[in-house]
Formats: structure tokens, sequence, C-alpha cells
């Protein structure tokens, strides 16, 4: 059974890649991700998300810079909000068994009386395996975990007891009670834009999928989406298309672009890289470049901040990007 309460997972979503907040102990530092994730709500970012790495990643940041184990962090964060989704952006399937991460979404679930999201996918960083001591499998054996472990979840939002014998991955009779208060489960988003396995999974299985890129990129992932759909018997209209990126907004374009320009210095982002992952510009060109990207086909999109700390920046972005695209749309 999958999630089908909502046409649209996420109009605007806000996402959190970092905690380095200059100035701020480590003892205020929850207080200050509340801070910015309250803010996001309040102006209309109708999703929150964070990221499953336990380093730092590149080009975020450096490896010793503070972060934050997502689950804990988003069970934190919701009652400190209200309406807003909640979910990682996404879980590495090789970090968790998939039935311990059912129950733990679940679990989630509950305490943000039911605003879970599932965001799954095949995990990447090899660094941060080897240095907490899994193991980095090969990217096939990592998709078949993936497959795996979405069907799992999936039967398991039902209460069980589920059983299931996939290709890496079994549960035999395994409970999920209490259930989700999200009806049919919390609804399930695969990450990334892999175009023979990680799409096709997508299609198959779940409820939104995250992917990157410029319009004609955007426009060419969602045709092999929907290539996919078509041998999967499903409707694309199932799932609801996302894309992650950076928005970099001022009161002018030059301004965005000093902005800019030092967002790429601080990550040691290259130039293409950049123009690929970014959104920038004063109010008007921001919202240009949004257009254009729902003109490809995206139902939402969500952001990282140029600055995740400027809590009046948040603020303009939610209300710029809702005053003149909406929000999510429930059925």
């Amino acid at each position: 059974m999958r999630y089908t309460g909502i046409m649209t997972l996420t109009r605007f979503g806000f996402n959190i890649p970092s905690f380095s907040y200059p100035g701020v102990d480590d003892s205020d530092m929850f207080s200050a991700v509340c801070a910015a994730a309250a803010t996001a709500e309040n102006s209309g970012f109708d999703s929150l998300w964070v990221m499953d790495h336990f380093h730092q990643i590149p080009p975020m940041g450096a490896a010793h810079e503070p972060m934050l184990e997502p689950y804990t962090l988003l069970a934190g964060l919701a009652p400190w909000t209200r309406t807003a989704r909640l979910g990682a952006l996404v879980t590495g399937v090789t970090y968790r068994n998939p039935a311990l991460l059912a129950k733990t979404v679940t679990t989630l679930d509950i305490v943000s009386g039911g605003r879970a999201v599932l965001g799954i996918g095949a995990a990447w960083f090899e660094a941060e395996h080897v240095a907490y001591g899994y193991e980095f499998l090969p990217v096939g054996e990592r998709m078949h975990r993936l497959e795996d472990a979405v069907q799992i979840c999936r039967a398991m939002f039902g209460g069980g007891p589920a059983t299931f014998e996939g290709e890496r991955h079994r549960i035999d009779g395994a409970l999920n009670r209490p259930r989700p208060l999200t009806p049919g489960g919390p609804p399930i988003l695969v990450g990334g834009g892999g175009e023979q396995r990680t799409l096709a999974i997508a299609a198959r299985y779940a409820d939104a999928c995250n992917i990157f890129g410029d319009p004609a990129g955007i426009r060419h992932k969602l045709d092999v989406l929907e290539a996919h759909c078509e041998r999967a018997g499903r409707d694309p209209a199932e799932i609801s298309k996302t894309r992650l990126g950076a928005l970099v907004m001022a009161d002018t374009a030059a301004d965005a672009a000093r902005l800019g320009a030092e967002m790429r210095s601080r990550r040691n982002m290259s130039l293409d890289k950049y123009l690929g992952y970014a959104i920038e510009g004063d109010r008007d060109g921001v919202c240009e470049q949004v257009a254009a990207l729902f003109d490809a086909g995206l139902d939402g999109l969500i952001f990282n901040m140029h600055d995740s700390t400027d809590l009046g920046a948040i603020a303009e972005a939610g209300m710029v990007l809702t005053d003149n695209f909406g929000t999510r749309s429930i059925q």
C-alpha cells in the first residue's frame, strides 16, 4: 500500500546541511537549529530536512565540523514545529537495518503527530563508511539493499506481522506497533538521479523522488522516470518530484553574486557545479528560475540557504517563494 494522502509532498522545503554556527557553543546548538526550523515553517516552508551523515561532507564543509544524528534531531524538532513534514534527505541505506529504520520513522511519525517522511538513498560517502566501520559496498550491492529496504519499510508501516525475503534483507513476522499515524505510513522519498536503478526503484515503490540539476537536466531525468513508470504500470503523477539545491537571494543581483561567490569559496565548489546547483539572484530573478524548474516538471523544491544562521534571510525566502508560487496542495 502506497501513501496517497497528498498531491505534492512538499512545495518548498528547508534543508539544514550544516551545524556550524559562528559564536554558538555546542550547548546552544540545538536552540539555534530550532530557531532556524521554526522561522522556516512560520515563513511558509512546508517541510524540514537534515542530512544523514556522521561527518560533514564536501562541499558543505570540513570533516571536523559538527554534525548531528538526523533522527534524534528530527524527533527533537517535532515539538518546536507544528505543520512542516520532517525527514532525512536522505537516509543512507547502508547505515541502518531496514526493519529498525521502519520502526525509527514510525516513532518519528507518532512523535510529530503524523509528519514524518522516509527519505532514503543508496549512500555514497566512502570516507564516512571507513571511519565508522561500515563496509562500503559496490554500487550494485547498495542498490539491491535499497530496493529491499523500501519494500520492508512499506510492509512494516502496515503494523505487521510483516514477512519479506529480498535480495539482501529479510524479515519474518516483524511487528511495528503502534502503527504510524499517517494513513498508509509515512511517504517514501527515494533520493538520487541514477537512470538505470535509482529512478526505476522510485518508479516502482516511492511516493516521491529527489533529483538535482538545471531545467534541461531535470526534464531529462523526469522523462527517464516516466519511462520507468510506464514499464511498471504506474501513473507518474503518483510520484511527487522534488529537487535539492541552494538558494542565494539578495536585494540586487550583484549582492546575490557576492554571496554566491562567498559560498563557493567557503565550500570549495567549482563554478560549474554551483551553476547546476544554486538559484541565485534578486527576488525577481529567483522567481524566474524557480518558475523554470516548475515548468520542467517538478512539484517541489528543497533549498539549502546560503547562510542557515540568517533568520531574516530564511523568513524572506519563505515568504517570497510562497507568495509567488503557493504552498503544498492537500487532497
